[in-house]
């Protein structure tokens, strides 16, 4: 009794954390804050530690926490009376997030596309987008690419390419061909850059129109114009392009996964805009909820074969979200918020690189806007075929816990969680960039200091 009354509040809620939840909690077991307020980019937690968030909901927050228009767009639904729960029923809310939602689309799908709204995540999207083409195709299988993260229910979890994280939860999907995403620091083919992304797309080429490849006729193709979970990987444009080529020639519906990615993240409002491509499907979800629970799908109408029904969801009409989202859509592209992200984040990232120059554990820095990602390496091992250094787990897990020691909060991700990602608030101030660069620096020189035995 007396070890447990001198807990803290928070260390006590951490504690009953883990005696009641299950053991698949992630982000709880390496970031033990107990947030109690935050505002903009800033978390404070039950001790009275306060943190830059770069996490941001893994890219929820475009606006960062309890943004002034996101909490006014929210109370005016609630002191109007409107209803909270209307499955898909029309409303003046989701009338206003569609229209809002739309004037931020590329032209081809805003005027001639259809929206579905989905379950509350981008999961459910995802597998929201598998079912209409293969309603619309009546074919099966599914291109997705080495790398890819794409959700944790049975089809998007199929097309995720962690074999660990598929393994764990018992997929056996074998109608997902794998095909190798270009990924210039470890190119699958050993030469990286333009050729290197090149090889890939004459792989797809030639994998789909071998009738000895074992390729099922494929529904879609599904990929991500910056692979997030996969360790910040962005996808040279020439190579996007190349797949809307090679898509639309077979006829293959092209799904761009943008639940991450999407409303200014990357310097542009929607990632596959830099590449001038416009898929035939758009996944969803994160920002466009302003920070609540909100996914669609957005798609050309000719795509739109479903029956009334063929695709349902109770929590589908998210009102509360609808209304954050709108209000977020609206101030992202007013005040260009997403130029700010490629302004800001190629400053960022020049700096790491900086970085990098006077830190050999730092292998590559790379990213788009403000998704950026600092891969860590092993310098005491041997290099791979191609020159790279194998990766650094345990190094990328130390300086994460040395970041957050130092008021820091961010995630980790990539080949074996070895990539430091940062995904700040759109709205992250010039001093606030410079605290992240200047925390995130110390803890890589105390992480990199500890595993060598020296003072952390």
């Amino acid at each position: 009794m007396a070890a447990a009354s001198a807990l803290t509040a928070g260390e006590a809620i951490l504690r009953r954390q883990a005696q009641r939840e299950s053991a698949a909690r992630t982000y709880a077991r390496a970031l033990p804050v107990v947030p109690v307020r935050a505002r903009g980019m800033t978390v404070e937690g039950a001790d009275g530690r306060r943190y830059l968030d770069c996490l941001s909901g893994a890219g929820t927050l475009a606006l960062g926490h309890n943004h002034p228009v996101v909490l006014e767009a929210i109370r005016a639904v609630l002191d109007s009376g409107a209803p909270l729960h209307v499955l898909d029923l029309a409303t003046p809310v989701k009338d206003a997030f569609t229209t809002a939602l739309f004037e931020t689309l590329p032209a081809e799908l805003a005027e001639r596309g259809r929206i579905q709204f989905c379950g509350p995540a981008g999961t459910d999207a995802v597998e929201a987008a598998l079912k209409l083409t293969r309603t619309a195709t009546g074919r099966g299988g599914l291109l997705a690419f080495s790398g890819a993260y794409h959700g944790m229910t049975a089809g998007a979890l199929a097309a995720t390419g962690d074999t660990a994280v598929r393994a764990a939860a018992g997929d056996t999907d074998a109608r997902v061909t794998r095909l190798p995403y270009p990924y210039d620091y470890r190119c699958p083919f050993g030469v990286g850059g333009d050729r290197g992304a090149e090889l890939s797309a004459r792989w797809t080429a030639h994998q789909l129109d071998d009738p000895k490849g074992g390729v099922l006729p494929p529904a879609a193709m599904l990929l991500e114009a910056v692979q997030g979970e996969g360790g910040v990987i962005p996808a040279p444009d020439a190579w996007l392009r190349r797949m809307r080529e090679i898509t639309a020639a077979r006829g293959i519906p092209l799904i761009v996964d943008e639940v991450q990615t999407g409303v200014g993240r990357t310097g542009t409002f929607w990632a596959v805009e830099r590449s001038g491509v416009v898929p035939d499907v758009m996944v969803l979800s994160k920002a466009i909820g302003g920070s609540l629970p909100l996914a669609v799908i957005v798609y050309r109408e000719e795509l739109d074969g479903w029956r009334p029904g063929a695709h349902a969801g109770t929590f589908r009409g998210n009102q509360l979200a609808m209304a954050a989202g709108t209000a977020t859509l609206r101030f992202v592209r007013e005040h260009a918020l997403h130029e700010r992200a490629e302004t800001l984040g190629a400053r960022m990232t020049s700096r790491l690189r900086g970085l990098a120059a006077h830190q050999p554990c730092v292998g590559d820095v790379r990213g788009r806007g403000l998704m950026i990602g600092v891969e860590l390496v092993d310098t005491e091992a041997e290099p791979d075929d191609y020159g790279a250094l194998p990766n650094a787990p345990q190094l990328a897990a130390r300086v994460q816990q040395e970041a957050l020691r130092r008021g820091l909060i961010v995630e980790l991700g990539g080949r074996h969680g070895s990539v430091v990602r940062l995904l700040p608030p759109l709205t992250m101030t010039d001093e606030q960039a410079e605290a992240v660069l200047e925390r995130l620096a110390g803890a890589i020189e105390a992480a990199r200091a500890a595993t060598r035995g020296g003072p952390a």
